[in-house]
């Protein structure tokens, strides 16, 4: 196997097409195979986008060994998401990149694009309040150099509706609520809308972010 080739295996690709490309990273949690990561590239790849997910050092550890490990510290997350930017643009040519991530994902997307050139981040469910405490994490919003997007629950208990648009910060990026959702994008039986509908919406609202830049 080729050296192109032997990296090409680590991604998992859905959709075609030269235009757009992107790049979609998982949370802390979940690796880039879960349930939601596989949907919404499925998703967003039956229209015409190139959707292709990574799984951080930590994750690609966790499958050799079956153990479960926190994750990375930033430095070495941000190093390795570059890495893949990289190895993807060069081999895929596109004429637009968008960092798309989803929780931890989204936060490092922001971050990596304070500094790398892309054309675009989507943030799906960010974490905004760190569960132990401690300031909202609302620097990388402020400090991403391309438009921003975030995909917000209304009630994602990493920061909710009523709080979050509240932020003066959050004018620096565009802000889209899923009625009722938690950070999963899951709304409650009562609420009257589905995690369907929730996960539809999502992505639309990813394209029509993406058609606009």
């Amino acid at each position: 196997m080729s050296e192109v080739a032997d990296k090409m295996s680590q991604y998992v690709v859905d959709g075609e097409g030269a235009e757009v490309l992107v790049i979609f990273a998982h949370g802390a949690g979940a690796n880039r195979d879960s349930d939601f990561m596989k949907q919404m590239a499925r998703d967003l790849g039956s229209r015409h986008i190139r959707v292709v997910r990574f799984n951080f050092p930590y994750m690609r550890a966790n499958a050799l060994d079956g153990k479960r490990r926190p994750p990375d510290r930033a430095p070495k997350l941000l190093l390795d998401f570059n890495e893949h930017i990289a190895f993807l643009k060069k081999n895929y040519s596109p004429r637009k990149i968008i960092l798309m991530g989803k929780s931890m994902g989204g936060r490092m997307a922001a971050m990596v694009a304070a500094n790398t050139p892309v054309d675009g981040v989507i943030c799906l469910g960010y974490p905004f309040i760190p569960l132990k405490g401690g300031e909202p994490r609302l620097s990388p919003i402020v400090e991403c150099k391309p438009p921003l997007m975030v995909i917000q629950g209304e009630r994602d208990k990493f920061g909710a509706k009523g709080l979050v648009d509240t932020w003066p910060e959050m004018k620096a990026a565009q802000l889209q609520w899923l009625i009722d959702g938690d950070h999963s994008f899951k709304p409650r039986k009562a609420s009257g809308v589905t995690y369907e509908e929730n996960m539809a919406q999502a992505v639309t609202y990813c394209q029509q972010f993406i058609d606009a830049i």
